[in-house]
């Protein structure tokens, strides 16, 4: 497993990650790959990433990172947020959520290195995703995006 830039992959593994799909009761949470790649298509900024986890060199995952302009009112300006995290339904539950949290930081120091932590904002009823992230070491640290009821779970991790 690894973790790749978007821009870093060939043609043929950008037309598979396409093909990366949630469950449909996921979808609320993070989106569908088509939207996550229009935010990230709509802009050749070097303050946002797609980052995609290579399985047997096939995308299996997907999240967006971004930092600077991108940044929401809640994250702090030496921060990288990440949002639109997708793993591939057909292999859920084997580990790539938990691989992709734990080779980020590295990840992210290596392309940012001003970046000094990671944020995120998550629904409170997402047990799963917050599961995975505390279970990877992030912290919970305030209020997220606004959520049906209040405000939305922020953690951060910092590098």
């Amino acid at each position: 497993m690894q973790l790749i830039d978007y821009r870093d992959l060939s043609q043929a593994q950008r037309d598979q990650l396409v093909g990366i799909q949630v469950h449909p009761e996921q979808l609320r949470y993070c989106g569908d790959m088509a939207s996550a790649l229009y935010i990230l298509l709509s802009t050749e900024s070097d303050d946002m990433r797609g980052v995609v986890l290579l399985l047997d060199a096939e995308p299996r995952a997907f999240l967006l990172l971004q930092r600077g302009a991108f940044l929401p009112p809640w994250a702090a300006a030496d921060a990288a947020t990440i949002s639109a995290l997708q793993v591939d339904r057909r292999i859920q539950g084997r580990g790539l959520g938990r691989f992709c949290m734990q080779a980020l930081p590295g990840w992210v120091r290596a392309c940012w290195p001003d970046v000094r932590r990671l944020q995120l904002s998550v629904e409170p009823d997402n047990h799963a995703a917050l599961a995975l992230y505390r279970g990877t070491g992030w912290i919970d640290s305030g209020n997220g995006y606004r959520a049906r009821k209040g405000y939305e779970c922020q953690l951060t991790l910092m590098l």
